[in-house]
């Protein structure tokens, strides 16, 4: 039978579809359309709800048979003398091609050369077969089973499809057809019963190269392009060029309702499903231009907080993890951005160190750039360094974005004039403060640039307002992810004090641990907004309010309070001494731990306590504690302990108040109610060797104040208690431990590994249920 000479019947895969190209005639008189109006398979074949995989390549049979032209030449193409070819065939952008070009498929078939494709469906057809047409003749592809069969047809029709929309959409004429032929590409790919990325990303890519190659297009037709994607866009990220289309109009039309209807979701779902920034950066850039759009508008922030709140969602718990980490690289972006004139003039600014050690020479430098963060006269760092007579300096750096002054007083300290045979690196803050002679710094940004800070530090700020995102949100800002410009700049930080701020109201010590620095030799927020920080712009509120909630979770340590006696005793004396109750409860810590050595300092302290009612208080009652301690500690009494069982903390103090322990050598909590509260008791007993804690809730707080004061301690039980590798790394320091039972705790491999090489005296350790077991 000649397979060129019927079509068969009703089955309605053999009807090609018809869509609107560039090349055909697509409207007559009053736009009516001149083809044939057939109806659109594509809905036909959605009925029975199918879907399948997009086709690159796969094993088939092919059989091409030539028009025949001679009664001889149908007898050797009728199907009794057909042969078959199996071939691993590729469906490329352009063509369809074999994995072994020989026989049939020696060259491949063009998209452009196919006229039809269709199911052969005609009696006694060879099953399960595909019918190419191409001029001369037919290529037949005979599939395993009907579904690969339906598989094959509909990714050659979606190659065909796409590679003449491609051809055609390239050289544009009229755009009243353009936009009528990218509403039908869309209409494609959203009936296609395909399921594959590529389905809907490939007709955003055409779109996408159309746009950057036609840049002269009105704001109608833009808008106009938009709105006939949209649907497409609700389940796909937008390409590269498009995000950069996209940018464009919110920048130039932010007030335009496409920014709102149709942007909306698109960011919506970019800020719910990306998963890296870093991948495709102007997604990033995108979300940022429309955050700025919606604050153009009238109503201002307030769109941008019920944005915020749509994107959280109506619970106390957001539904979407990457909203939050999404949000925040947006703002750091956007921040970054405001100061990137002022970042990239650092190449001919002075060096950190040149800075710390007044070794800078104007001669040795470019011309001058924009901001000159700290930029010392020589004249001026030598008569800092002798401390010569007063002498008042500024420098004015202009430009058309920014205007700095930096006022010089003669209030320096000899630190200025640091060793300069350190190479190291300074600190954030001594970059940013070389000494005390800093007055003020004041830098002014553009308009735009202020709108763009202004704008997303109150995006930090509400998004510091939801206690569950508040958590992540300190972590993420724990590292200080800002430029030294924008934390000299005080605006900036005036701004950014309300997260601070809220960071130190939480209770959680998730979130205000987050305030101290990320690692030993950084400064932390605790540093910046502390008296003397660059971000101080209060008498010490702020720093109370920080000192007060770390003290009161688990930082009441002697490292912590001697880093404090080291580098904040003056300002925690001074707020005292107006009356602040934290820092009256510091100074009696100072004292009762015997973090102050000088006599003469320890003397200003007790002079300070008693210049105010509740210091004077505090100091009363520490010296009836250290009587009390005395007390406890004189020897004598019993040399072993047990608690009955559910015991409280308060039961343990009382005990321990009512008589003497001096001797007292091996104590057991096991089964008790204790908490990490009762370590302060504990650290009051001297001869201690023996702690029992099985069963209780003793905590890494607890563990943190027992490895400072009970160094002599030989045998610690901490079976099923809470403790964590957090507080089991500060074990290393109680170098006498030879007996350690871990059992049922959440210990880690790699600590018990470290526990091992820093404990030499460990001879007895029980890790059993335990992740190092």
């Amino acid at each position: 039978m000649d397979v060129t000479s019927s079509s068969g019947g009703g089955d309605p895969r053999q009807i090609e579809e018809t869509k609107p190209l560039l090349g055909s005639d697509v409207s007559g008189p009053e736009g009516t359309k001149v083809m044939g109006a057939v109806p659109c398979r594509r809905a036909l074949l959605l009925c029975n709800g199918m879907r399948y995989k997009l086709l690159q390549e796969g094993d088939i049979q092919v059989c091409v048979i030539r028009h025949p032209r001679t009664f001889l030449s149908k007898i050797l193409t009728s199907k009794f003398l057909r042969r078959w070819e199996p071939h691993h065939l590729t469906l490329a952008d352009n063509s369809l091609a074999s994995a072994t070009p020989s026989g049939y498929m020696e060259n491949s078939v063009s998209y452009s050369a196919i006229e039809d494709v269709q199911p052969l469906s005609w009696e006694n057809a060879p099953k399960y077969c595909l019918q190419l047409t191409i001029p001369g003749g037919t290529v037949l592809l005979q599939a395993a089973n009907s579904y690969l069969r339906d598989q094959w047809f509909h990714s050659l029709q979606w190659k065909k499809k796409i590679y003449k929309y491609k051809k055609v959409l390239s050289n544009p004429s009229r755009w009243e057809v353009v936009l009528k032929e990218i509403r039908t590409l869309v209409d494609m790919a959203l009936t296609s019963p395909l399921q594959d990325d590529s389905i809907n990303q490939a007709p955003l890519e055409i779109v996408s190269k159309l746009l950057s190659e036609n840049t002269n297009l009105t704001t109608q037709e833009h808008e106009n392009i938009i709105v006939a994607i949209a649907p497409l866009l609700e389940n796909n990220h937008p390409p590269p060029d498009l995000c950069e289309f996209f940018c464009k109009h919110c920048r130039e039309r932010p007030r335009s309702m496409v920014v709102i209807e149709v942007f909306t979701p698109v960011v919506q779902r970019i800020l719910k499903h990306n998963m890296d920034f870093g991948k495709c950066p102007r997604l990033r850039l995108f979300t940022q231009e429309y955050i700025l759009a919606l604050n153009e508008l009238n109503a201002g922030m307030e769109v941008v907080k019920k944005f915020i709140q749509s994107m959280h969602g109506p619970t106390g718990h957001c539904p979407h993890p990457r909203v939050l980490p999404n949000l925040v690289a947006v703002c750091l972006a956007a921040i970054y951005s405001c100061y990137e004139e002022f970042i990239n003039s650092r190449d001919n600014s002075p060096s950190l160190k040149e800075i710390r050690n007044g070794c800078q020479q104007p001669c040795d430098r470019k011309p001058t750039l924009p901001l000159r963060l700290l930029h010392p006269s020589p004249d001026l760092v030598s008569q800092e360094a002798t401390l010569s007579e007063p002498r008042l300096k500024s420098v004015v750096v202009a430009s058309s974005e920014v205007h700095v002054e930096v006022e010089r007083t003669s209030t320096a300290k000899p630190a200025l004039t640091a060793s300069t045979g350190n190479d190291s690196e300074p600190n954030l803050i001594d970059c940013l403060m070389v000494s005390p002679a800093c007055g003020t710094m004041s830098i002014e940004l553009g308009p735009q640039a202020g709108r763009t800070l202004g704008c997303h530090v109150e995006i930090l700020k509400l998004l510091s307002d939801y206690d569950d995102w508040r958590p992540s949100l300190a972590s993420l800002l724990q590292p200080i992810p800002f430029p030294k410009e924008a934390l000299a700049h005080e605006k900036f930080t005036k701004e950014l004090k309300y997260v601070i701020q809220r960071f130190a109201e939480d209770p959680r010590q998730e979130v205000h641990s987050c305030l101290l620095s990320v690692r030993a030799g950084k400064d932390g927020w605790f540093q910046l907004y502390s008296p003397g920080g660059v971000a101080c712009d209060d008498d010490g509120e702020l720093f109370a309010s920080m000192v007060h909630i770390l003290m009161g979770s688990c930082y009441k340590t002697k490292k912590f309070l001697l880093s404090l006696a080291e580098n904040k005793l003056g300002p925690c004396m001074l707020l005292a001494l107006r009356g602040n109750q934290t820092m009256a409860e510091i100074l009696c810590l100072m004292l009762e731990y015997n973090i102050i050595d000088n006599n003469d300092t320890q003397l200003q302290i007790i002079s300070t306590l008693e210049s105010t009612d509740v210091g004077k208080r505090m100091y009363e009652q520490l010296c009836d504690r250290q009587r009390e301690l005395k007390e406890l500690q004189r020897k004598g009494g019993p040399t072993r302990l047990t608690l009955p069982s559910k015991s409280t903390d308060a039961d343990l103090a009382r005990l321990l108040s009512s008589g003497s322990f001096g001797n007292l050598e091996n104590l057991s909590l096991a089964f008790t109610n204790v908490t990490s509260a009762c370590a302060e008791h504990l650290i009051k007993l001297p001869s201690l060797k023996q702690l029992n804690l099985w069963s209780t809730q003793f905590g890494d707080a607890g563990l943190r104040l027992l490895s400072e004061h009970l160094t002599m301690l030989q045998v610690l039980n901490l079976c099923e208690t809470p403790v964590t590798d957090a507080g089991l790394l500060a074990l290393s320091s109680m170098k006498s431990l030879c007996s350690l039972n871990m059992n049922s705790t959440k210990l880690s491999a790699d600590t018990y590994e470290d526990l091992k090489a820093k404990l030499p005296n460990l001879k007895e350790v029980d890790v059993r249920y335990t992740e190092a077991w």
